[in-house]
């Protein structure tokens, strides 16, 4: 919790403003019952109108302060809390963009969606309504004490006996309910899940008729929520009958002695009265810091899983890297291994030596999970080697600084993605200070310009969540043009044109060597015909160099190469 605080930064002050103003209210409020006691004993008692009156004024000014510092607490309290929830929230977003993808696997999408909203709003929460109680709480409860105790303390022993049972049953309660908390924020991880994956795949579920399906599996989520949720706050609701037992048996306690005391002589009914407003001030205050251990408990719960957030360690840094950028693009893998996972028992990528010269066109093949994906990913340091060299210009890629190396290679992933806003602006997202005509010299080399003209307002079209009023293969054309606006030294597709035709896909690959010809092109491709006239062709098989060379060479000794060759022409002459 102390480091969770760490991050309320500027809003500190607001902190410290609310927890004065909480503690100054505090004392205004103890001296009411004083002043009502005075007003019973010396004035009624007495029959002097005057001191009456001038006590009951005193009272009426105490209480108005005491409202006035009551809305500037309130206030002051939900800036202090609001503060610290957006500063964890931007804590943990800046903390995300620096994950590599073997950090990002750590975590389940929706996990880290709710860590920075759900669980932020608890803590946020927790600060904003938990700091009244948890300021009050303490100030009244020590004061009240004292005062009730300089009233009669023959009465005041009362509490002796009150505390320990409330005590007993705060921290039984806060152990039991701790670990249920927990569990209820990794109930809410699943339901997100559930709600992400069917609103990505929606048109798979509509396609396939699994709608029943999908409704069954939320409600399954969806139950085991409700259940998490209905045992936390059940237990967590025995905290309210528990004050309030001790509360009416102390009440009881203290009126039984209390009137005996009176028909003894040994105490006056005025005194008795402000005794009890001291004992409601005393309880209502332990009854507010039970309320905020609770908080806190679920608070902690929350905490764990932000800071497990913030606390991940970033395996790809800059610590090794120079001030240096790359000149000419030639690419080098020497001996290099890979694997997702340390403790995983076998390789994805097995002693990869591969030498790519700077301008060269190289195509990469294989079966579906030959790990061609992987390999280039090594390549901007998106995984890092396990064991073996990748290097850039002869230079290891650690040695560049992260930001250069990935702004001189353009990679076109597998899965396209276009974000929310327009046309431009997605074509614009790896380089906003592009002149249109560099725009639209692009878009003329992805074959963008081909389907501009229909789009119904050209540039500006807005794209939508993921591009979903554009066709596959449009917008695989657009993230190519995003690419190449870049002006990369390396461009790598990613199995990039698998949506678009063999024609367009031909005249894409004419027009790049003659708009960038000096740059290094990686292919990847399912496809013969994409790679066919590469300057090198790669085969990989079960994470290893099964063979490369030209088509012809290939042709002649591969035999991976050959039943692949044999399988696509037969489906093209099928």
């Amino acid at each position: 919790m102390v480091r969770l605080f760490s991050y309320m930064g500027k809003y500190t002050k607001y902190a410290a403003l609310a927890m004065l103003c909480i503690t100054v209210e505090s004392v205004f409020e103890l001296l009411v019952p004083l002043l009502m006691a005075d007003l019973v004993d010396v004035g009624v008692v007495s029959g002097d109108t005057g001191y009456i009156y001038t006590k009951g004024a005193q009272m009426v000014v105490c209480a108005v302060l005491a409202l006035i510092l009551g809305a500037g607490s309130a206030r002051f309290a939900a800036l202090a809390g609001q503060g610290l929830g957006a500063e964890l929230r931007r804590a943990e977003y800046e903390r995300l963009q620096h994950y590599s993808f073997s950090n990002i696997d750590h975590f389940r999408s929706s996990s880290l969606v709710t860590r920075l909203t759900s669980d932020v709003t608890n803590i946020q929460n927790a600060v904003s309504m938990g700091m009244r109680p948890f300021c009050r709480g303490p100030v009244m409860l020590v004061a009240a004490t004292a005062v009730a105790f300089s009233i009669n303390h023959t009465l005041a022993v009362v509490f002796f006996v009150a505390l320990p049972v409330l005590a007993a049953a705060l921290f039984v309660i806060t152990m039991k309910v701790r670990p249920l908390y927990s569990k209820m924020q990794g109930a809410i991880d699943t339901v997100n899940r559930i709600i992400q994956e069917n609103l990505t795949a929606i048109r798979v579920v509509k396609a396939c008729v699994r709608e029943d399906y999908e409704i069954a599996k939320f409600e399954e989520g969806n139950r085991n929520l409700r259940t998490q949720s209905e045992t936390a706050f059940r237990l967590a609701a025995l905290n309210m009958p528990a004050m309030q037992f001790v509360m009416y048996g102390t009440i009881l306690g203290i009126l039984l002695f209390g009137g005996e005391l009176i028909q003894t002589g040994n105490m006056q009914v005025g005194e008795l009265t402000g005794f009890l407003s001291y004992v409601l001030q005393i309880l209502n205050s332990l009854m507010m810091i039970s309320n905020v251990f609770l908080m806190l408990t679920r608070s902690v719960a929350s905490g764990v899983r932000i800071m497990e957030v913030i606390d991940e360690k970033i395996d790809i840094t800059d610590e090794q890297a120079r001030d240096i950028e790359v000149e000419r693009g030639d690419i080098s893998f020497e001996h290099v291994w890979f694997k997702y996972k340390k403790e995983a028992k076998e390789y994805v990528l097995s002693d990869i030596n591969l030498r790519i010269q700077a301008g060269q066109t190289v195509g990469i093949i294989g079966q579906t999970g030959a790990a061609k994906s992987t390999l280039v990913q090594l390549i901007p340091r998106l995984y890092e080697a396990e064991e073996g060299a990748v290097k850039v210009d002869d230079i290891p890629v650690q040695e560049y600084p992260m930001e250069h190396l990935r702004d001189a290679i353009a990679m076109v992933l597998q899965k396209n993605t276009l974000f929310s806003g327009s046309l431009l602006s997605n074509l614009k997202w790896g380089r906003e200070d592009a002149s249109m005509e560099e725009v639209e010299e692009v878009c003329r080399i992805a074959c963008v310009d081909e389907f501009l003209e229909r789009l119904p307002a050209g540039y500006e079209t807005e794209m939508g969540q993921g591009g979903v009023n554009v066709s596959g293969g449009q917008k695989q054309r657009i993230c190519i043009a995003r690419a190449l606006l870049k002006k990369p030294k390396v461009l790598i597709l990613d199995d990039s044109t698998s949506a678009v035709d063999t024609a367009t896909e031909r005249r894409i690959r004419e027009r790049m060597a003659e708009y960038l010809p000096f740059m290094t092109k990686i292919i990847i491709a399912q496809r013969i015909s994409s790679v066919k006239d590469a300057d090198q062709i790669v085969i990989l098989d079960d994470g290893k160099i099964s063979d490369a060379g030209t088509h012809e060479e290939l042709l002649a000794r591969s035999e991976i190469y050959r039943q692949i060759y044999d399988s696509q022409k037969e489906g093209v002459e099928l």
